[in-house]
């Protein structure tokens, strides 16, 4: 298997179970580790950084992006920011299933981007369930929250620290706990 076919596989929300998938997981996740392990093992420049995610991602990435390592992946090749996107120290990005970040996202400390889940069935367990993470524009994801897979956030909304999102969030809200649930209202007028 090679990377686009993998792409269209998740893309298409099929599951990942065959041994083809697995070893392909596998070779793209040591590669992962290897820039990751580069990227978190010493100081690097903002210039620097950049550089080391456009390897990782396998294409630039805009020069606006600021990224305070430690930065955890294992894939990075289904990763895709906008502009102006501010990630804090020791975010995990699960991101097969993809994780699209839009303009002018904030993101706190140790946020997780988790697109996977298990089957439930015991027989089944090993098998990966794919879908993605969607931010709209202007999304600040408080510190140590966990978006799960297939959340879509709207514009503008705001997750407070700490939260678990296990459903989509509309645009214009600020939603917290665990299960994140909303809390009220953002005016934008």
């Amino acid at each position: 298997m090679e990377l686009q076919d993998f792409l269209r596989h998740v893309a298409a929300r099929r599951p990942l179970n065959t041994p083809d998938i697995y070893d392909f997981l596998n070779r793209m996740s040591d590669a992962a580790r290897r820039i990751t392990f580069e990227l978190n093992g010493s100081y690097h420049s903002m210039e620097e950084t950049r550089a080391l995610l456009s390897r990782l991602f396998g294409r630039e990435v805009d020069p606006s992006l600021r990224v305070f390592p430690p930065f955890y992946t294992d894939f990075g090749k289904n990763i895709h920011l906008g502009r102006n996107v501010f990630i804090n120290a020791c975010c995990h990005f699960q991101d097969q299933g993809g994780v699209t970040i839009g303009d002018n996202c904030l993101i706190g400390h140790a946020v997780v981007f988790a697109t996977l889940n298990h089957g439930i069935a015991p027989a089944e367990r090993y098998s990966m369930n794919p879908a993605p993470i969607v931010l709209g524009r202007n999304v600040w994801v408080g510190s140590n929250s966990t978006i799960l897979q297939g959340v879509t956030i709207g514009d503008n909304a705001i997750i407070a620290a700490g939260s678990v999102v296990t459903r989509d969030v509309p645009a214009n809200t600020i939603v917290g706990g665990v299960p994140a649930k909303p809390i009220r209202s953002i005016e934008t007028s």
